[in-house]
């Protein structure tokens, strides 16, 4: 379910042993109770309270990659690396991750360093860009001088060099 896929991403700050966990000891309980907690308060951020109990397997793609965002914020990081959060989606979809992308960073505090080829999205989402041609740093600053920068253009529309 949605709710056990978050619960993964607490695994982590578990301090209980096997044994504790197991024999459902005193600390296994109150740790398993914290953590359905903090990832039920996840899923409410998130605003996928009515599909907690679903199998992610049977949600469309979506949903399924805010469900991996769920994950990743119960890891409690001040700073998350997300690699192509966006691929594959459709416009709407899009739009709502980087609602959730902005949310996170604006409300939680959590710093984001966002791998993502589509760069509109980059562009409307980012404080600061870093463009990578080749593994090599072509473009470091605000979003503005990172768009009108000559070589971030001629490496994005493929002009060719002589």
């Amino acid at each position: 379910s949605v709710l056990d896929n978050i619960l993964v991403g607490r695994k982590l700050h578990s301090k209980a042993n096997f044994f504790e966990v197991a024999f459902q000891l005193p600390r296994a309980l109150k740790e398993e109770k914290q953590n359905r907690e903090k990832c039920e308060e996840i899923i409410k951020f998130l605003e996928i309270e009515n599909i907690k109990n679903t199998p992610v397997g049977k949600l469309p793609y979506g949903l399924q990659k805010k469900v991996e965002l769920g994950r990743a914020l119960a890891t409690e990081a001040s700073v998350l690396l997300l690699d192509e959060p966006m691929a594959g989606m459709n416009v709407e979809e899009k739009r709502d991750m980087c609602r959730f992308i902005l949310k996170v960073n604006d409300e939680l505090g959590t710093t984001i360093v966002l791998i993502e080829h589509d760069m509109g999205v980059v562009m409307d989402i980012s404080d600061r860009v870093v463009v990578l041609d080749y593994g090599k740093i072509i473009g470091d600053d605000v979003p503005d001088k990172v768009r009108s920068d000559k070589k971030v253009i001629d490496a994005y529309l493929g002009v060719a060099h002589d």
